[in-house]
């Protein structure tokens, strides 16, 4: 009779030894899915890394071009892959929301939407300079980098100080009904 209860006892410890690994690999599955999703949000920033790199300029070009555009995509489909589509879904909802709710909302003071604006606008002073006066600013000069990535730096700071309601004239942009509604005249003179 001991031999039917040694059966059950190894069958049931098989049992758990299965559960163990196929959890183990579920967990396995889950951080290398995560792993590939991070590298495909943190790939295209290697690209600065490998421009200074002394290395042809062809292969820095491709490089930086597997970087950019194929790259994060195959992570990506990797990343969906081990996850699937229901977890891949749920942890991109998540930052989604997490980014919505950085978004600022309602009306701000005259005197921050004026900051904004000008911060908004100044990157532009870059960008004109390299176009039309690009003597002052060559390819090589080492801060020409720096200075581009401040001024996108201001760019993305002043969306944050304009405030919501610039936020949604933005979005309106993009949407080809939205018509522009300017105060009235008489409302103007009563902020001032």
């Amino acid at each position: 009779m001991a031999q039917p209860t040694t059966i059950n006892h190894h069958r049931k410890c098989h049992k758990e030894a299965n559960f163990r690994k196929a959890d183990l690999l579920k967990r396995v599955k889950f951080y290398l899915g995560i792993t590939f999703l991070i590298l495909s949000v943190v790939m295209p920033l290697l690209g600065f890394w490998v421009a200074q790199l002394d290395l042809h300029i062809a292969i820095k070009s491709t490089i930086i071009g597997l970087l950019t555009l194929g790259g994060p995509e195959v992570f990506i489909l990797l990343s969906v892959a081990l996850l699937g589509k229901e977890a891949f879904e749920f942890i991109t909802g998540k930052i989604r929301a997490a980014l919505h709710r950085m978004k600022p909302t309602g009306p701000v003071s005259k005197q921050r939407y004026v900051i904004g604006l000008v911060l908004f606008l100044l990157p532009l002073i870059p960008t004109y300079v390299m176009a039309y006066t690009p003597h002052l600013m060559p390819d090589d000069s080492p801060y020409r980098l720096y200075i581009n990535i401040g001024a996108d730096v201001l760019f993305v700071i002043s969306l944050f100080i304009l405030g919501g309601d610039f936020w949604d004239k933005l979005a309106s942009l993009f949407v080809y009904d939205a018509k522009a509604q300017f105060p009235s005249k008489s409302s103007n003179q009563t902020h001032s």
